[in-house]
This record gives structure tokens, C-alpha cells and sequence, in this order.
């Protein structure tokens, strides 16, 4: 069907409840964003959306350059011996959104509330190998660890927080106050949060629109003026034609997969797993459904990260195959695999999650596809309440998050080893992986786990996805991140 008419078509399902409404009138420049922010605490925020404001609102010690290797944000740092790290602020000194400079003391509070076990931040696990927090001044600051620790510097990306309010109630998820470019200005309603640009007092409005056609049918309104991401290709396609639309595109990092749930008697069979593996037609999905906007995976992090491991062989779409495992995994006499998919609401994960619906019945699988508001998905996900879901893991920098999503002391709620996998090879890797104090030698044990989990097959792994920008005419400056965040708005102007 023409690209064309399927916009049409789809103006006609939602067009009518857009008619009547205009253009704001106001100086704002507009984010439509397809999720809401959940929490701006960055002790809490696991979500993509939040994740990518608080990084507008908070100042991180340390980031990440080209190759994901970590480098000075706030601070840079010494080893003054194998579990003794120096921080010390660089440039001029930082203030608060309140006025108030931020020193060694607020980095220290920052990471002794994220270390206390009272406080339940989800990151905790994280930071077990820090033993001790020492000021040395108002801009040197010690972190002693129990442990060697090469990637300790690339950890430290928990955004800085006033100590002087995180001993009251302050409420940060709600009215975060940090150091970042932006400040928080409001959120009078739940899918409009509205921060304003330090350097110029430019206000931006971050606007949720869950549906993707009626983000796009906003930006050619003029009632949003820039999106990312989540479109499919036949609106992606539709914009490419729009005079008044400029679009960007740039490869991502952002790793999609299907989880399964160990414990479970189908999901924990590893013959069905394989089977699921190999009914994928991945570069079809790709080419047909996601345009050519992805790149198919074979491990969490891209072969091209300092840990990651290029050799991989993919698991090749191969119907016969997966119909023979099937019956290796007891499916037999007319006897079809069952299984619960859980997905977002979000419209085009919907779509995609039908597309491997279908592939899988295909082979012998019976699929029920279950879509859920992303608060109640989510919440389900964190809780094991699942058999098979997808998701994406966005943002990931440095290979700890092995150790957080694969290894079986790291079981929620110490965790996000959400699958309850347990495999003693894979703990004995990641082990001695981090035993290592250079990180070729890392990056070794590294790809043998990443070989290892190819065939164990906790995650079937299904493709990186490219960025997409589109914005009208007029909305210049913007820049992709290979992760996926919004620093683009820093620079991004109305001209």
C-alpha cells in the first residue's frame, strides 16, 4: 500500500479529534516524545525517558566518548592505586538550579543515599565494590574501593544532587533540581513537562503522544515542532516528502530483544528458545517493517565497542530448524508450543511484535500477544510476571551490565536479571572478567560470555535501532547520539 495512502487512512481514524485544535501560540520550542518521563530522581530513573531528561537536568562526574571509554563530565580522576580513585571538579565552579555551587559534599551525599539500602534506588547493585567516600576538599573527593576495579570510572554516571535537600523530602521525581543545561520549570500535566535552556532562557515543552501517527500529523501541524524515534517506516517514509520537514538519521546503540522467563516450563526449555531464534526472519522485519532503520544484533553491545565481540555467527532465519527443536523440546503429535508475549501499547512496538507473532506461528508456536500501558508493561517486566517480552536495553556504555542483567546473584531485587537466569559458565565469566586490572584483558573474557549467551540464549537478540530526528524547517542545530539522548536539544534553535 502506497505510503500515502496508508497516512490517509490513518487521518481518518484520528484526524477528526485534531481538528479541533490549533497551533499554541507560544515561544516554546516542542519535544514530541512517544513516553512521558516516569521518574526525574536519578537514584529511581530507569526508563528510557527519564534517563534522557535527567540528563539535561543533572551533571554527571564522568561520560562516555566515541569508543565508550569513559572521560572527565564534572571531574576528572587519578588511580592512585588499584581501589583508590581521586576525583576533582574541573573548569569553574558549578552551581545548583537554586544558586547554590555544588561541591565534593553533594557528589558524596549524591552516592551515599544511591549506597543506602534504605533508600531502594535500583542502582545500588551497581556500586557494591565501593567500600568507602572521603572528602578531601570542596573539590577533591576520594572513593576507596573493596575491589580492583578498571570500569570503576565509567560507573559514576549518576546524575549530582544537592545534599542540602536530600535529607529532607524534597520531592526530585517530581521537581528535580540539579546542575544540568536545563532547569526544571513545570509539569502541569502528565505528558507535558516543561524545562527551560540555561544559557538563553529558551523554554521547551517535552509533549507525550503515545500514538505515532498523530505525533507526525502534530509536527506537520505545527503543534509540536521536532520528534525522535518510534515511527514506522511508512510515516518515516511520508515525512521524507514533506518540503516543510527535515529529517535525520544516524546508526544507534540501542539494544532491542526478546527476554524469557528461565523459571517457566516452555520458556526455560533451551531447544524452544533456539527454536524462537531461528523462526526470526530479523532482516525481513528489518527491511520491510522497521525500513532498513535497524541493524540486526548478536550480543547487547555493538561489535564495535571496546568489550564486544565481532565474531559472532547470527542465528539465520531457518523455519526447518526451528521445527526440529521444537520437537527436540518435546513438541510433538500435533502438540504446539504456548506462550504469553507481553508488549508495550505503543503502536509500533505493537506492530513488530505482531510481525514475530506471526513468524513464530509459522514454525508451531502459538502466540498470545498482550499489549499494556508502558507503566503497567513495565511494572510486570521488573516483577517477573512474564513468560516472553521485548525491550530494549538504551544507553548501555560499559560491560558491568553483564554482571547486572546475566548473573544470578543479581535476581531482582538486587538486579535485572528479570529471567532468574542461573548458569554457573556465565557467572564464572563475568567473575573473571572483572578480576581482570587492564581491560584488553576484560574485553577477552568478555567476548567468550557474549559467544556463551549467543548459545544459552537468555535473550534472543534482535537488532540495534537507528535514530531518526524529524523537525520543521525552521528547527535547526540538532545533532544525534548513537545512544539515543536528547543532548541534541542543547544546541537545537528556531530560526
Amino acid at each position: 500500500m502506497p505510503r500515502l495512502l496508508i497516512f490517509l487512512l490513518a487521518l481518518l481514524v484520528v484526524g477528526p479529534a485534531l481538528l479541533g485544535c490549533s497551533k499554541p501560540e507560544t515561544d516554546a520550542l516542542r519535544f514530541g516524545i512517544s513516553s512521558a518521563p516516569i521518574n526525574l530522581d536519578p537514584r529511581f530513573a530507569t526508563d528510557a525517558a527519564s534517563s534522557r531528561i535527567n540528563r539535561l537536568l543533572y551533571q554527571r562526574l564522568v561520560d562516555f566518548d566515541d569508543a565508550y571509554l569513559a572521560k572527565p563530565a564534572l571531574a576528572s580522576w587519578q588511580a592512585l592505586t588499584p581501589v583508590h580513585y581521586r576525583f576533582q571538579l574541573i573548569n569553574q565552579q558549578p552551581e545548583f538550579h537554586d544558586g547554590a555551587a555544588l561541591t565534593t559534599a553533594d557528589i558524596k551525599a549524591t552516592y551515599d543515599s544511591v549506597l543506602d539500602p534504605d533508600t531502594a534506588s535500583p542502582h545500588l547493585a551497581g556500586f557494591n565494590m565501593i567500600d568507602a567516600i572521603e572528602i578531601i576538599d570542596d573539590r577533591s573527593i576520594d572513593f576507596h574501593l573493596n575491589k580492583p576495579d578498571p570500569l570503576f570510572p565509567g560507573r559514576l554516571v549518576i546524575g549530582i544532587m544537592p545534599a542540602k535537600l536530600l535529607v529532607t523530602d524534597h520531592p526530585f521525581n517530581r521537581h528535580p533540581i540539579g546542575s544540568g543545561p536545563f532547569q526544571f520549570v513545570d509539569w502541569p500535566e502528565e505528558g507535558r513537562l516543561q524545562l527551560q535552556r540555561l544559557n538563553d532562557k529558551q523554554t521547551f515543552e517535552f509533549i507525550a503522544v503515545k500514538n505515532p501517527t498523530v505525533r507526525v500529523l502534530k509536527l506537520l501541524r505545527g503543534e509540536i515542532d521536532m520528534l525522535q524515534n518510534n515511527l514506522p517506516s511508512e510515516l518515516v517514509g511520508y515525512l521524507a516528502e514533506q518540503e516543510e520537514i527535515n529529517l535525520i538519521k544516524s546508526p544507534g546503540s540501542s539494544f532491542t530483544y526478546l527476554g524469557f522467563n528461565m523459571q517457566d516450563e516452555d520458556t526455560g526449555n533451551l531447544n524452544l528458545r533456539r527454536a524462537i531464534a531461528y523462526a526470526l526472519d530479523r532482516d525481513a522485519i528489518i527491511k520491510y517493517v522497521m525500513g532498513d532503520a535497524a541493524t540486526p544484533a548478536n550480543a547487547l553491545l555493538p561489535p564495535d565497542h571496546w568489550a564486544g565481540n565481532s565474531d559472532l555467527l547470527p542465528y539465520l532465519h531457518d523455519p526447518d530448524k526451528a521445527r526440529l527443536l521444537l520437537k527436540q523440546a518435546g513438541y510433538v503429535d500435533g502438540k504446539r508450543a504456548q506462550i504469553i508475549y507481553k508488549t508495550s501499547s505503543d503502536p509500533f512496538r505493537i506492530r513488530l511484535a505482531t510481525v514475530i507473532q506471526q513468524q513464530l506461528s509459522e514454525v508451531g508456536i502459538d502466540v498470545d500477544l498482550r499489549s499494556y500501558d508502558w507503566g503497567t508493561f513495565y511494572g510486570d517486566i521488573k516483577a517477573g510476571r512474564f513468560q516472553m517480552f521485548s525491550l530494549s536495553w538504551v544507553g548501555i556504555k560499559t560491560p558491568d551490565i553483564f554482571r547486572y542483567v546475566f548473573h544470578s546473584e543479581y535476581i531482582p531485587p538486587n538486579g535485572a536479571n528479570r529471567g532468574h537466569y542461573s548458569d554457573i559458565q556465565a557467572d564464572e565469566l563475568i567473575d573473571a572478567a572483572e578480576a581482570e586490572l587492564t581491560l584488553p584483558q576484560q574485553a577477552k573474557y568478555y567476548a567468550q560470555l557474549q559467544a556463551h549467551l549467543l548459545q544459552q540464549l537468555p535473550y534472543v537478540p534482535l537488532w540495534y535501532e537507528d535514530h531518526l530526528f524529524a523537525a520543521r524547517k525552521e528547527i535547526n542545530g540538532y545533532t544525534l547520539a548513537r545512544d539515543g539522548n536528547y543532548d541534541g536539544v542543547i544546541h537545537v534553535r528556531r530560526d
